[in-house]
């Protein structure tokens, strides 16, 4: 008798690059009860004997919660009541047609092996498609597969280590369900009857929903906006010496910054203006560094993709998530900013030495070895993420910083030159800006005229509204919502 197993990926596109990788492309596909969610059949040889493969998926959480049909009803019960009414789960009616093919496949299997993503949700999703599947077939032996990127070296070490599904991290996930469940329901139910009834002409058609994430959120966007509404610009005043040597133009900054007497940044600028003579005080040059990126985990790749490249968070995950399943990516969903030593980066630099464009850049780079910045967090199941078809352990760039420092009628200011003199890391990313800025030679005690004195005004500005990136910065310093859901 062939051996069957059931393979359960968390989406198709991931179904199909398993199949693709374990099969080696040597797969049938045929089709399931939904249209979005194929059926791919190989052989392989795997817990010790050779087996017939069939590998399908879901789309996410197969399973919901919610109340009973008694508690439906929103006059026939207090919001407070759903702090403890009962419950349910079930399979909400667009995923029936995967639980069908589940229930259609797993009855002809001896193994089950589930390859949902390794995070919390993952690991739940895997649970609900346990319980599906045992429903059906209660003998059924179960395996958790554990990956981090869909390659082929990956996946070997999944099928050869195969466990257990952890109970714990599945019960956490549904501990967040149900309480986002109960209080987002008895608040929005609390708050939109108090509300229509409290202002009948404006919000009397409206739902004024709640959630745990949402409400906190919300709070920080409006707080930002409260102040630059309260904002009171003040008027300040300081003074700008500029000298042009050398062909080179060098802006002077004022050490007192500014003020905001008129009257006492006059009196200082005459005496500027009475006594212009310029010495140097002093000259200091010292190494100085750009530092490259931390390796990337969620909350950063959300941030940067934000701020430098203008997509906001859904897209990003929506198109890492993708690369992901096509095998460009490591998962794309992970706490971690520090590569475990035993990572063998030099292993994904060697295969870019070959290429056009920074084939001679990561030659270079296996030469001295990767050895990319360590951050520090780690949630000890993935590892940053990092392209599996690219390079990474980049260098600092490098340069050469000098601080001239003048005394003008006793009035203090200071310059700054920089000479880069290794780009490393800028070379290949194109994202991060560092302009080099010369300034002439001065000496110590020397005395020179300035070409210009000013004295100039502004006014003080308010904070900027928060922009995506700084919401997302926001949620992860106070804890508020899953890092793989925001």
């Amino acid at each position: 008798m062939v051996c069957k197993v059931l393979n359960v990926a968390e989406k198709n596109d991931a179904a199909r690059e398993l199949a693709k990788v374990m099969s080696r492309g040597r797969f049938q596909r045929r089709e399931g009860f939904s249209k979005f969610n194929k059926i791919y059949e190989f052989d392989l040889h795997i817990l010790g004997r050779d087996c017939r493969m069939v590998m399908t998926s879901v789309s996410g959480h197969l399973l919901s919660l919610d109340f009973i049909l008694a508690y439906k009803n929103w006059k026939n019960c207090a919001p407070g009541t759903l702090f403890t009414a009962e419950i349910r789960k079930f399979c909400p009616e667009q995923f029936q047609p995967i639980q069908r093919t589940l229930e259609r496949e797993v009855r002809g299997c001896q193994h089950l092996i589930l390859w949902t993503d390794g995070d919390r949700e993952g690991e739940n999703i895997a649970e609900e498609i346990r319980h599906v599947c045992t429903q059906v077939k209660p003998r059924i032996q179960v395996h958790r597969a554990r990956f981090s990127e869909i390659t082929a070296q990956s996946i070997s070490r999944a099928c050869s280590g195969l466990g257990m599904l952890d109970e714990r991290v599945s019960d956490a996930v549904k501990v967040r369900q149900e309480v986002d469940l109960r209080i987002g329901c008895a608040f929005t139910r609390f708050q939109t009857m108090r509300l229509t009834r409290a202002f009948p002409s404006v919000l009397s058609d409206q739902l004024i929903s709640y959630g745990p994430c949402q409400f906190p959120t919300l709070g920080f966007v409006v707080e930002r906006y409260k102040q630059v509404q309260a904002f009171i610009p003040e008027t300040f005043f300081k003074i700008k010496v500029t000298h042009e040597a050398d062909n080179e133009k060098v802006d002077f900054n004022w050490k007192r910054l500014r003020v905001f007497n008129h009257t006492v940044c006059l009196i200082l600028y005459q005496m500027c203006l009475r006594n212009p003579t310029a010495r140097v005080l002093g000259t200091a040059s010292r190494p100085k560094s750009k530092w490259r990126p931390l390796p990337l985990d969620t909350v950063e790749l959300e941030k940067q993709a934000s701020r430098k490249m203008r997509i906001n968070a859904k897209e990003t995950m929506r198109v890492a998530e993708k690369l992901y399943t096509q095998g460009y990516i490591s998962y794309p969903r992970t706490e971690t900013n520090i590569f475990p030593d035993s990572f063998d980066l030099s292993a994904i630099v060697r295969d870019q030495t070959g290429d056009p464009n920074w084939g001679g850049f990561a030659t270079q780079l296996l030469a001295r070895g990767p050895t990319p910045r360590r951050g520090n967090k780690t949630d000890n199941a993935h590892p940053p993420i990092h392209p599996t078809k690219y390079t990474s352990g980049l260098q600092d760039a490098q340069g050469q910083e000098t601080t001239v420092e003048i005394e003008v009628a006793g009035e203090k200011f200071s310059a700054q030159g920089l000479m880069i003199t290794a780009r490393n890391y800028l070379d290949v990313f194109p994202y991060d800006r560092w302009s080099a800025k010369t300034i002439p030679v001065y000496h110590q005690n020397s005395t020179f005229q300035p070409t210009s004195i000013e004295m100039v005004d502004g006014e003080t500005t308010p904070p900027s509204l928060l922009h995506e990136a700084d919401l997302i910065a926001l949620m992860e310093k106070h804890g508020i919502g899953e890092w793989s859901m925001v």
